[in-house]
């Protein structure tokens, strides 16, 4: 019987294509995937290091798998942790057997003496679910006040496009969701003069029924972009905002303002009234002050965002941030957060309420579970449908009740 191997995932969408494209290495060197924890020859975690809630998380998956796999397993730690920390983090966990950087070599099982971490452009296994994330490039070249991540992924790698759309054709599933740290520059490291983002789009909406995009700075918000976007049949915006304050935003090393936002946000609805948005916030970056809380509530108001994602900030080592004074303290933060939040929360079902009776054309993702274009998938909200439909395909129903962010509808048959 061959060794077996169990991976677990922490963080964001790219996290988990790498450990996809780590699983499909693991398969070709002739493991197999254990039924559990305490069955498995090898446990890798895939860490997440972009804020420090999610590093604690991480040490304790850590520890808690520690204990429970069996003897004389392998334990390996990789992923953004890894990379972050390297050395300091072996010293601090002796129950790990290894920490393997990405693109440093490790042992992993007896079939494959050392295998590098460098997973960019590794294959994948077959997907599991009609749908998939599909990482286009790694690192970033922006220098962002808060965020530590261009320090060990370093600057942007962009993927070749027939490599994308090889495993795209690969994957057969029916919706693709394309990520990188900057997905809209995906491309501009590659010698073009120019983003390739929009034909890369066109190339992948040829394969897919549904091409979705997360992760957009919204200085490349293009008008082009957005026509491409849009002719997808998916207009999902997913904009990366954190903040509206111009001070604030100035101290985060970020483009734009509230009244900017709001113009491109009014545009695009303007050409799409049904378009989705989705954006993500920083709240408590040091010097943030009540008149810019204010500026973020009431911007919140106006804007009517379907989803919202309000993060505390976390000083991270070797950033603009952490050089600043003015920190906002642990409290106010939490208050600030928790009054974001639940205004956002009425925002949302109030929103989904609207959709009460309306057909929509949606993805079957598991039995009972599905989503239209207005969802992401792990990160929005949910329609539950009849067990009986077939998962992986799309069928036309109606919304007959919601709850908060999620949808219960029943089947067109007419």
């Amino acid at each position: 019987m061959p060794d077996q191997f169990w991976v677990e995932t922490l963080g964001c969408p790219k996290n988990q294509v790498d450990s996809d494209k780590l699983t499909g290495t693991l398969l070709a060197d002739g493991m197999a995937p254990a039924a559990g924890i305490d069955d498995a020859d090898l446990v890798v975690v895939n860490t997440c290091a972009f804020i420090e809630e999610a590093r604690q998380e991480s040490v304790d998956t850590i520890l808690e798998l520690d204990q429970g796999r069996k003897a004389g397993s392998r334990l390996v730690v990789t992923g953004c942790m890894a990379e972050r920390y390297g050395d300091e983090l072996a010293d601090a966990l002796p129950e790990v057997s290894a920490v393997a950087p990405f693109g440093v070599p490790v042992t992993l099982g007896p079939t494959r003496a050392r295998s590098r971490f460098d997973l960019l452009e590794l294959p994948r296994p077959p997907a599991t679910a009609p749908w998939a994330y599909v990482k286009v490039a790694e690192g970033c070249d922006r220098n962002c006040g808060f965020c530590a991540i261009p320090s060990f992924r370093g600057k942007q790698r962009s993927r070749a496009r027939a490599s994308i759309v090889a495993e795209v054709e690969a994957l057969e599933v029916q919706e693709v969701v394309l990520v990188a740290q900057d997905l809209a520059a995906y491309g501009r490291d590659q010698g073009h003069g120019s983003r390739q983002i929009i034909p890369l789009v066109n190339e992948v909406a040829e394969r897919v029924a549904r091409v979705r995009l997360l992760y957009l700075y919204p200085s490349d918000l293009s008008d082009e972009l957005i026509d491409t976007i849009c002719a997808t049949g998916v207009p999902y915006f997913d904009l990366s905002l954190q903040h509206v304050s111009p001070p604030l935003l100035r101290a985060m090393r970020r483009w734009g303002s509230g009244d900017t936002f709001v113009e491109r946000i009014e545009a695009i609805r303007r050409r799409e009234p049904d378009a989705t948005f989705r954006s993500n916030f920083i709240v408590g970056y040091p010097g943030e002050t009540e008149a810019d809380h204010d500026a973020l509530l009431g911007f919140i108001d106006r804007v009517q965002l379907d989803w919202c994602g309000f993060f505390a900030y976390s000083e991270e080592q070797g950033t603009h941030g952490a050089t600043l004074g003015s920190k906002v303290p642990a409290g106010l933060r939490s208050d600030r957060l928790a009054e974001l939040s639940e205004q956002q929360d009425a925002i949302t079902a109030a929103k989904r309420d609207l959709l009460i009776g309306e057909r929509l054309r949606v993805l079957v993702d598991r039995e009972g579970e599905a989503r239209s274009e207005r969802e992401a998938p792990e990160i929005d909200g949910i329609i539950a449908v009849p067990a009986d439909l077939t998962v992986g395909a799309f069928h036309d129903v109606k919304v007959v009740s919601a709850l908060g962010p999620d949808l219960e509808a029943e089947l067109v048959t007419s």
